[in-house]
């Protein structure tokens, strides 16, 4: 088993703002990060010197970036799969490539967890608008349909209830597959945010409930509304799935909390999650720094939650706003360099005692 010691070097894929605050969590733990991104003013690179500016696609660079780490792990999950497989053959890759494989595509994920006897929203595979208004009568008339790879914070998907919604939609995503979800009468929305070490070891933070405005998570609330029962089932729900793929680093699982008490997968996020956030604060070690030991082959830290919290995204101008923010709470901003609308540029948290 691969352990990287202090002083080794771990290379994150992407620099955005996850990779940022991995980045920051390894250095508290002695270790360097060398972050690859595909764009040259990224939040990430602020914070650590070992940088790659390079094509995802790029196998000249993947390979001499691959050469300088210890271990390699990813923060999005919208990479080249076959990249990710190529540099899985050069240095070790937490998660490994079928993490990846499996939730890139919300065709193949949502047909993983059901195999795994876990529920999800009714869904069927769509090629074309007669397709999809032969599936809208199953699901009474209405659905979502969405493109089966890419798309985030709402992007990618269109409500449809006909035929001649659905070629539109099908026009506006050129051509791409999708996938026609039907809707679910939930009553709201709840993630796990867990961890798997190399080893095989287990360790699952409290469920938050979360809150969405415009598609975009606006805030994740712990406790929520999850019952102690429901709270479990969610942390076995994200154990299942985790050894069900042999993962190793920090998963999330977004969830659909039904009316009558059951939970949903909605979708699987194979990195840190935006849901987590408040685990800086309230955790004496975050999703963040729990993500690092699991992926470097450290003893998983203990996700114990010593303060209740409320964690908010700061988006697009209301990070001009930040020394009100500051005030109020833990305040994040990620160093974007442009605001723009529906971009998350930071984010706050704010804690009470726990309850």
């Amino acid at each position: 088993m691969t352990v990287v010691k202090p002083g080794g070097i771990i290379g994150i894929i992407g620099g955005g703002q996850l990779g940022r605050m991995l980045a920051m969590a390894a250095a508290r733990l002695g270790l360097k990060t060398c972050i690859y991104s595909d764009e040259p003013h990224v939040p990430a690179f602020q914070v650590t010197p070992l940088q790659a500016h390079a094509a995802y696609d790029d196998r000249a660079n993947l390979a001499g970036f691959a050469q300088l780490c210890d271990v390699i792990t990813f923060e999005f999950e919208n990479l080249p799969a076959e990249e990710l497989s190529y540099l899985a053959g050069l240095r070790t890759l937490r998660p490994g490539p079928r993490a990846l494989e499996t939730t890139q595509d919300r065709l193949t994920e949502k047909s993983f967890v059901q195999s795994l006897g876990l529920a999800t929203a009714p869904f069927f595979d769509i090629a074309s608008a007669d397709e999809a208004a032969q599936a809208l009568k199953t699901l009474g008339g209405r659905g979502i349909l969405k493109t089966r790879r890419l798309g985030y914070d709402g992007k990618g998907q269109a409500k449809i209830s006909s035929a001649d919604d659905a070629a539109r939609a099908l026009l506006q995503f050129k051509g791409a597959p999708a996938i026609l979800e039907g809707f679910v009468d939930f009553a709201f929305e709840a993630s796990v945010v867990a961890a798997r070490g190399a080893g095989g070891e287990f360790a699952a933070y409290d469920p938050p409930e979360n809150i969405h405005e415009n598609h975009i998570l606006r805030r994740s609330i712990v406790p929520g509304r999850l019952t102690p029962a429901q709270s479990h089932q969610a942390k076995v729900i994200a154990k299942t799935i985790a050894e069900a793929l042999d993962y190793v680093g920090v998963l999330a699982v977004e969830l659909f909390v039904m009316k009558d008490g059951a939970l949903l997968v909605n979708e699987i996020a194979p990195r840190v999650h935006n849901s987590g956030h408040w685990t800086l604060e309230a955790c004496a070690c975050s999703q963040f720094e729990q993500h690092i030991r699991a992926v470097a082959g450290w003893p998983l830290g203990d996700p114990t939650r010593h303060a209740d919290a409320v964690m908010e995204n700061v988006i697009g101008a209301e990070a001009d706003a930040w020394e009100s923010l500051a005030r109020s709470g833990a305040l994040h901003l990620y160093g974007k360099r442009e605001a723009r609308l529906g971009r998350k540029m930071g984010h706050v948290t704010r804690l009470k005692p726990k309850s």
